[in-house]
């Protein structure tokens, strides 16, 4: 049985105690004397219990938001479970559907009973999820982090973040468990919607972005999953990760340590997976000498949902719950989420016995109490109310968490998102147009395709049938017919995108052929095609929502192919949560559009896109793959891979990473590199001129990558070095300046020291990782140098006044 949340509800149900004040209290005093002043007169159970968390209303029957939680959850006693404090709140308003009004004043009692049942009234971090907006009910649902990447806009990021996070302020959270910073690797996995990029450069921007946001609007960031989760063994979620020791420093931790050096993120998540042999919760390496002693970071490590118990139920490397807490707190754990399993009476008896200093158990306590000194927790003028509650409620009848200002962003996000993959002139759309317009495909119709597993609508209130959206989200057919009022606008599914577990047709055939005829008869047909996000199988992408195959689920490319054989010209619309294989259906195509999850104003960005009123300038932050089993795959790929004399398979993509068309043309002008020759600690200064050279206002991306000619260890052929997205009004042009610090040719070489070494360089300027619209051969000289993780990730590229 799980936690009865009624228990909290009971006037009855608090412990009297007289909470003792000191100088933890005093906001004058210096925080680390607070933090002293506090650990010097807490008991053993006192600074545990700051180790720990709840998990009120979580319940052990019907769909899972979290991996095993049918299995891991227990009942757990309020009042037992704070005597003597409590480190957090799991997810008070992501856990069932609650109203914004009704969850901060139940959020407001907890807390009032977690201050009186300890002894220093010391109150719980709240936290909750908020990859795509917070994960609540009515909250704004923003496009899921392969659109952040898609943008290459981490100004607009960071405003988004900032917006979630004064949302999730307002209600009394203070940490969010976003963002993540794995690095796209094999598409197969049913994670790499909750993905930035393939890019560490990408991912580390952006996710930097996010995390900058996010703390600016009083909300800890959490950087997860640390590290290596997302290139899993076969694209399974949780299988143990297959990549090297010089892959995990150059590729998959360079985001975390952008993050945490310029971004100060102040929390850290460890992957559920395993690096070598060894699961990431019990990693000492990389959890203490790699994240701590390299990086710097002095923030507070949170276990993912059961991943301490894990260990021992799948993992295997520990015998029990009590030997699972051991290993994972002496590798560098702090606070065990969800809730009490681990760091249990049996853990308190291990650091009773000496098995577990207690120098360790002072250093993991004062970082948990120091974030809830730094955010005012322990302030004597602290109110348990959300701020949401300091309003005039008589007078506020309810709390909108989806304002105009809130949908007016995510729409924004949503527009610069949307990548146009191809067009043969047929776009945009004439919206003053008669024309025959044929909608075709289930994701036409449906807004589930906007929506990223971990958004409410589809990771909580879809085990809660019986619940109305609590947000407004218009599909794609509903803002075509507001978009194009003269059209002639007929609409058929043709096919379902879940046809395993919703039921297909009666004939499926028959209602593909149906749809044919119908694009047959019309001017231009629209095919609106995608996925659908789930946890644990229940969609086609997702958290446990693994591919074999990366083609469009269901029928839907039979769909597509039945349209384009009726040589009406075809609109392509993805709305997928990852690339899909499009080989054998894009040649049909005269135009296709490329949505990830686009929140809930993607139907009014794609429709804008449609018409012409939006310039598309989103950019592939992942490769579209031209065939289906070559995974991993990605752009990174090592000169050998590119070799045809070596191997018959093609390792190209069918769309490259950073692609993305416009409306408009581009050109660059007047390169000035500035010098070809630079020191290993050194750097070398560009400037290029970018017009705008066609007919409509627009944005473009220009990219600056390397190429390393000869190194001491095998490279990728290239990779991004830095990127600037600019707007610019038809036949205007702007100045880009461009500096690159050595810094950023660096690598880990043979010795596993981070190095920059003299050679030969390529720098190349274009709109995407294959495109070659200037390049610079530049001498690197002097001795190898080494660079330590406080350096420049990337190249400054900025427009000149």
């Amino acid at each position: 049985m799980a936690f009865d949340s009624e228990q909290v509800d009971k006037e009855d149900a608090s412990i009297d105690r007289t909470v003792l004040r000191g100088p933890w209290n005093n906001p004058k005093i210096a925080v680390e004397k607070r933090v002293e002043s506090l650990l010097e007169v807490m008991n053993l159970h006192e600074k545990v219990s700051q180790l720990t968390s709840i998990w009120i209303g979580a319940t052990t029957e019907g769909q899972e938001v979290a991996p095993q939680q049918n299995e891991m959850m227990n009942y757990v006693d309020f009042n037992r479970a704070v005597d003597g404090g409590i480190g957090q709140v799991t997810r008070p308003y992501g856990t069932a559907p609650v109203s914004a009004k009704k969850g901060a004043r139940r959020l407001s009692h907890i807390q009032r009973e977690i201050v009186k049942s300890n002894r220093f009234g010391i109150p719980a971090f709240v936290h909750e999820e908020c990859l795509s907006g917070f994960t609540a009910y009515g909250a704004t649902t923003y496009p899921i982090p392969l659109s952040w990447g898609a943008s290459f806009n981490p100004e607009l990021i960071e405003n988004m973040a900032k917006a979630i996070g004064s949302t999730m302020h307002e209600l009394g959270v203070h940490q969010g468990l976003s963002p993540l910073m794995d690095v796209t690797r094999d598409l197969r996995w049913g994670r790499c919607e909750e993905t930035i990029g393939e890019d560490p450069y990408l991912v580390g921007s952006i996710g930097t972005a996010y995390v900058k946001g996010l703390q600016k609007s009083g909300i800890v960031a959490t950087l997860k999953h640390f590290a290596g989760y997302s290139a899993s063994k076969g694209g399974k979620n949780h299988s143990p990760s297959q990549i090297s020791t010089r892959e995990l420093f150059d590729v998959f931790l360079p985001p975390f340590e952008m993050a945490i050096s310029e971004g100060n993120a102040q929390s850290v998540m460890p992957a559920y997976t395993a690096l070598d042999g060894v699961p990431c919760s019990e990693n000492r390496a990389l959890l203490t000498d790699v994240l701590r002693k390299d990086m710097g970071f002095d923030g507070t490590v949170v276990s993912d949902y059961f991943a301490i118990i894990q260990l021992a139920v799948n993992q295997h490397t520990a015998s029990d719950p009590t030997e699972a807490a051991r290993l994972a707190f002496m590798a560098g754990m702090d606070v065990e989420l969800p809730g009490i399993k681990c760091f249990d009476k049996n853990f308190e008896h291990l650091i009773e016995s000496g098995d577990v200093p207690m120098e360790m158990v002072d250093a993991a306590v004062g970082r948990v109490l120091r974030q809830k000194i730094e955010y005012g927790l322990m302030d004597e003028d602290w109110e348990p109310d959300p701020p949401v509650l300091h309003a005039d409620m008589s007078v506020q009848k309810s709390v909108d968490l989806d304002p105009p200002e809130n949908r007016a962003l995510a729409r924004h996000v949503a527009e610069e998102s949307v990548i146009l993959l191809k067009n043969d002139g047929i776009l945009p759309l004439d919206a003053d147009s008669p024309k025959r317009i044929a909608i075709i495909g289930p994701a036409a119709n449906d807004y589930r395709p906007f929506l990223g597993c971990y958004s409410f609508e589809m990771h909580v209130r879809a085990n809660h049938p019986e619940c109305e959206p609590g947000i407004r989200i218009p599909t794609v057919l509903d803002r075509i017919r507001d978009e194009f009022p003269l059209a002639n606008i007929s609409y058929a599914q043709g096919t379902s995108i879940l046809a395993h577990n919703e039921g297909a047709y009666p004939d499926e055939k028959e209602r593909i052929n149906e749809a044919a005829a119908l694009a047959a008869s019309s001017d231009v047909a629209v095919v609106v095609v995608g996925d659908i996000a789930g946890l644990f199988g229940a969609g086609t992408t997702g958290e446990g929502s693994d591919d074999s195959d990366l083609h469009l689920a269901g029928h839907q490319q039979e769909l597509v192919q039945a349209v384009e054989a009726t040589e009406t010209p075809v609109v392509l619309v993805l709305l997928t949560g990852k690339p899909r294989v499009l080989s054998e259906i894009e040649p049909g195509a005269s135009a296709i559009l490329q949505g990830f999850y686009l929140g809930e104003e993607g139907a009014e960005a794609v429709a804008k896109v449609l018409s012409g009123a939006v310039n598309p300038s989103g950019k592939l932050p992942v490769s579209v793959p031209l065939v289906s089993g070559l995974q991993p795959s990605t752009y990174w790929v090592a000169p050998i891979e590119r070799n045809e004399h070596v191997t018959d398979v093609d390792s190209s993509a069918l769309f490259p990473f950073g692609f993305g068309l416009s409306y408009t043309s581009w050109a660059l002008s007047d390169v000035c590199w500035g010098a070809t020759r630079m020191k290993t600690d050194g750097s070398i200064d560009l400037e290029v001129t970018l017009t705008n050279t066609g007919k409509h206002a627009g944005a473009q991306v220009l990219q600056l990558y390397v190429e390393d000619d000869i190194t001491s260890v095998v490279r990728p052929i290239k990779f991004l070095a830095g990127y600037c997205k600019l707007q610019l009004d038809p036949g205007a042009s702007k100045r880009i300046h461009c500096h690159l610090s050595s810094d950023v040719l660096s690598f880990v070489g043979k010795d596993y020291r981070r190095i920059v070494e003299p050679g030969t360089i390529q720098l190349v300027l274009g709109f995407d990782s294959e495109e070659v619209l200037a390049q610079q051969t530049v001498e690197v000289t002097g001795s190898v140098r080494e660079v330590g993780s406080k350096r420049d990730f990337a190249a400054e590229i900025t427009a000149l006044a």
